[in-house]
């Protein structure tokens, strides 16, 4: 009986399958975009900050739960400092009434809360954020280009960058679809998608250079599923491992990085669909020769002529 290492997937053969589904994705994220938008947070959108301190440290779920049933709007709660100190906030305008309410209803449920402060928060640092950091990734998928033609070949670089679109896309299709709170740490998790799916495809791309010099077949779909089968384990054995970590966060890391965890899973299991039927993939449908990685025998022969 075959191992997983050792059996051989025919990855290829189900590519217009995974387009289908790619494409289908793409669509439903563009369509999540459009009409129902991204649920931002206060990073992006203002609001107000309320800091109270407790007697003894509280259950932040309920701290929640209590302000929610109050018609509090969007409220976000985290650990501020020590465990007893809570930081809760709230996507409202601000008025000056606001810290007492929030410090009445929290008593009212037997709790000793003490106000430290309430502030408005102003957009203009996130809107400044959010700029420079849109304008960070497209420079970062201009760099992942322009890198991977020069380290590869120009079609390589196509289908790197179309993954990489992809992975984003996706991501912030679902957080739009599902009206997941999308603030700065969800955008710092795009940045670490966009990283983590490009080591991966560049770990397929190498090897699918490989064995395309070494292969004496010119069968490329062949070709393609030879090296994604040699990098399967491996691909495998990263991203489960990473994803024990993150689903691990996810549970207990609390308010503060339970949307940056869901976008780094996301990203992960989309980025490792992407590296094999999107990145992948696509070198056949912009029709990668041997020839675009070894030259003719006659230009070869010219070359070492030329040389002293």
């Amino acid at each position: 009986m075959k191992t997983l290492v050792n059996r051989q997937f025919d990855f290829m053969g189900k590519r217009r399958i995974a387009f289908a589904l790619s494409g289908l994705m793409i669509l439903v994220s563009i369509a999540a975009l459009l009409f129902q938008q991204l649920n931002l947070g206060l990073d992006f959108t203002g609001g107000t900050l309320v800091e109270v301190r407790y007697a003894a440290a509280p259950s932040l779920d309920a701290v929640r739960q209590t302000l929610e049933a109050a018609e509090f709007r969007d409220v976000s709660v985290q650990t501020f400092g020590a465990s007893n100190e809570v930081l809760i906030r709230l996507q409202q305008a601000f008025d000056a009434d606001v810290g007492d309410r929030v410090v009445q209803l929290l008593r009212a449920q037997g709790d000793s809360v003490e106000l430290v402060r309430a502030e408005f928060v102003g957009a203009q640092v996130g809107e400044q954020l959010r700029d420079q950091s849109g304008l960070g990734l497209l420079v970062a998928l201009g760099i992942v280009m322009l890198y991977v033609a020069f380290r590869f070949q120009y079609k390589f670089a196509i289908g790197a960058l179309l993954a990489l679109m992809h992975d984003v896309i996706i991501v912030v299709g679902v957080f739009a679809l599902f009206q997941l709170e999308f603030d700065l740490t969800v955008l710092a998790a795009l940045l670490a998608v966009i990283g983590y799916s490009l080591n991966d495809t560049i770990v397929v791309y190498d090897r699918i250079r490989e064995s395309i010099r070494t292969s004496r077949i010119d069968d490329m779909p062949a070709i393609f599923n030879e090296a994604i089968n040699l990098t399967l384990s491996r691909t495998l054995a990263t991203s489960g491992t990473t994803l024990l970590v993150l689903l691990a966060l996810l549970i207990l890391g609390g308010d503060m990085i339970r949307y940056f965890s869901i976008a780094l899973i996301l990203g992960i299991v989309v980025g490792t669909f992407s590296s094999i039927y999107v990145a992948s993939a696509l070198l056949l449908t912009v029709h990668l020769e041997r020839k675009d990685l070894i030259p003719p025998k006659k230009e070869m022969d010219e070359e070492e002529e030329q040389l002293p």
